[in-house]
């Protein structure tokens, strides 16, 4: 029930598939928001701290989830899938991985640009690894909002695909990464 089998996902994966989503889009609604605060807002300093802090939560889920993925067997392409939509699937869900990782280093040179650790949620404090490269917050910040709205409109992709699988198809693509399996085979 916690593990991946061949027949479909464990609840380990899929817990961690809804937590990215919901990471994902709520930092970019979060970062949509806080772009435009004035100074003499209350969420000034706040937002952008909570922005930061668990940006640095989810690249932590994120270095779990592949780790899992390696441990853990993939399930079953589905028979009724076409060779071109494994394809696309398999090139999407490279393109979601990387753009994430992308996305949360650039996030983290943005922060750490002038050369200050970031503070995760005033727990403990993340190092300014590599700082002071020339026009870093800059560069590192335009990269950060072309791949936040890629990211977001890859997703949305992503979830047509599902709903079309469900719907149009009806096979088990959304059901697999909504109702974990029973890894264990059971007794007759």
């Amino acid at each position: 029930m916690l593990k991946n089998s061949t027949q479909g996902y464990g609840l380990v994966s899929i817990v961690m598939h809804w937590l990215v989503a919901l990471a994902v889009f709520s930092l970019f609604a979060l970062g949509y928001w806080m772009v435009d605060l004035g100074y003499y807002s209350d969420w000034y300093q706040t937002a952008p701290m909570l922005h930061k802090s668990f940006g640095l939560c989810l690249f932590a889920l994120m270095v779990f989830r592949i780790i899992w993925r390696l441990i853990n067997p993939k399930p079953h392409g589905l028979s009724n899938h076409q060779a071109w939509e494994k394809t696309v699937a398999k090139l999407g869900h490279f393109a979601l991985y990387a753009m994430l990782f992308v996305l949360m280093i650039s996030g983290y040179l943005i922060s750490t640009a002038d050369g200050r650790a970031i503070s995760v949620f005033g727990w403990f404090d993340v190092p300014a690894l590599l700082s002071g490269l020339p026009q870093q917050e800059e560069i590192a910040g335009d990269i950060h909002e072309i791949l936040a709205w890629s990211l977001i409109v890859l997703s949305a992709g992503h979830a047509l695909a599902a709903l079309k699988h469900h719907f149009i198809d009806k096979d088990a693509t959304l059901n697999r990464m909504l109702k974990p399996v029973n890894s264990t085979p059971t007794r007759k």
